[in-house]
């Protein structure tokens, strides 16, 4: 297939939308000989923080000399940014080579009767695949949606990271946090430890699972720690005490309360890791922190107006947003081009992120799902609301209103992120 295929037959598969379940992931890994057992992989799972920790345990693992793989999702533009080798994305050509390859076993798979597999399914396998031909050593893989059913669940780990739990796809994983948290800890294995910074009844039942299980958890505020000590060069300072393990200062290359968290996260699991790997240093984490990327997060874009970039999707996301907000940016009011998916809880998001003295431009992201811009105009109270047409003239329409010495931030979807970075960079 050329990439072009490759695209058309990945769009055929999307019509299968989420089919939660792992009969057809297991079969299909069983007829390609199971590619994700010729490397070690560390699992994440987490409502909020779970890509920006695996980009950095990647990192992380990849200072350390380690040839690394990287599984994430969604993409923002394009689907080779969900496979990374030692920071660089699989080419388009080795993309089409990878799912071509998988096709065929599919294929097979249909023959035998076996039910279509979805998207994310196949892609999961294309990555195993990519990873074991490729020769990684080690593949940081970050969960799809939950954990307990999701398609990533066929690998045994190293370490399994669970970087928090508040509610989240409430229409597949359960109306509660208990329900949320049984899918979250469906990623812990046998005697396979477990890093977390869950807290309250989520953290309760990681602990009862990992018990169950026999596996040792870490938790956040218990064995390790996570302090905010400034900013400085366009990094913050963060302090991480992981116990016996060790302690690290260094400078973070991303902004935000919540990535001082998620760099704990990481930086424990490292070190942990570390303990049995001499090749993963303090100096190595050191190194990896100072230099991780991973955009559409608080991602911030210096200009007139300044432009900040994020894909706050849910009531958590949106909190931390603003508190970042009032801590990069105190006393300003906010401009927002601010666009929602019609299953996400919309009010629960305004709410967290909208204030009275904001300014806010509704958009409609790239997704099916979308609300209107309508329709999210109607919950907000805000100084100034209007809907506007497309996402490129409600960043324009945004950063008229802020003006020159404002704050513009593009949030609410990550199906809205991809397409406002595109439109941001090109002008």
């Amino acid at each position: 297939m050329t990439y072009e295929e490759t695209l058309a037959y990945l769009e055929n598969l999307s019509k299968f939308g989420i089919n939660l379940g792992m009969d057809r992931i297991e079969r299909l890994l069983e007829l390609m000989q199971q590619p994700q057992r010729r490397f070690k992989t560390i699992h994440v799972t987490g409502t909020n923080g779970k890509g920006s920790t695996t980009a950095m345990l990647a990192a992380m693992l990849s200072a350390s000399g380690i040839k690394t793989g990287m599984y994430t999702s969604p993409h923002l533009t394009d689907y080779p940014e969900r496979m990374k080798i030692n920071g660089q994305e699989i080419t388009r050509e080795a993309f089409a080579q990878a799912l071509a390859y998988t096709s065929t076993f599919v294929e097979q798979m249909l023959t035998e009767g076996f039910e279509q597999p979805t998207e994310f399914e196949v892609l999961t396998a294309a990555a195993f695949y990519y990873f074991a031909a490729a020769g990684v050593e080690y593949a940081v893989i970050e969960v799809g949606l939950g954990g307990l059913l999701d398609s990533t669940n066929v690998i045994i780990p190293e370490i399994s990271v669970i970087t928090n739990v508040t509610l989240e796809h409430t229409d597949r994983c359960g109306s509660t946090i208990a329900d949320v948290a049984r899918h979250k800890a469906g990623i812990i294995k046998d005697g396979v430890p477990v890093v977390t910074a869950a807290k309250g009844e989520a953290l309760a039942f990681i602990k009862q699972t990992a018990a169950e299980k026999g596996a040792k958890v870490y938790v956040k505020d218990e064995h390790f720690t996570g302090e905010f000590k400034g900013l400085a060069n366009g990094r913050q300072l963060v302090a991480i005490e992981a116990g016996k393990f060790g302690k690290i200062e260094a400078e973070l290359n991303l902004i935000g309360c919540h990535q001082v968290e998620n760099s704990a996260v990481a930086v424990t699991t490292a070190l942990i890791l570390g303990a049995n790997d001499t090749r993963i240093t303090p100096q190595a984490v050191k190194a990896a922190l100072a230099a991780v990327l991973w955009p559409g997060r608080f991602e911030i874009v210096p200009g007139t107006p300044v432009l900040i970039i994020d894909g706050a999707h849910n009531p958590d996301g949106a909190r931390v947003l603003r508190q970042n907000l009032d801590q990069v940016f105190p006393g300003k009011d906010i401009t927002f081009a601010l666009g929602i998916l019609r299953d996400k809880d919309v009010s629960g998001i305004i709410c967290e992120l909208i204030r009275p003295t904001d300014t806010v431009v509704t958009v409609q992201p790239l997704s099916y799902r979308a609300a209107t811009p309508e329709e999210i105009a109607r919950e907000i109270e805000a100084r100034h609301v209007e809907a506007a047409a497309t996402i490129e003239s409600g960043i324009d329409r945004a950063k008229e209103l802020a003006g020159a010495e404002g704050i513009v931030c593009v949030a609410g979807s990550l199906y809205l992120i991809g397409e406002a970075r595109q439109i941001i960079f090109k002008k």
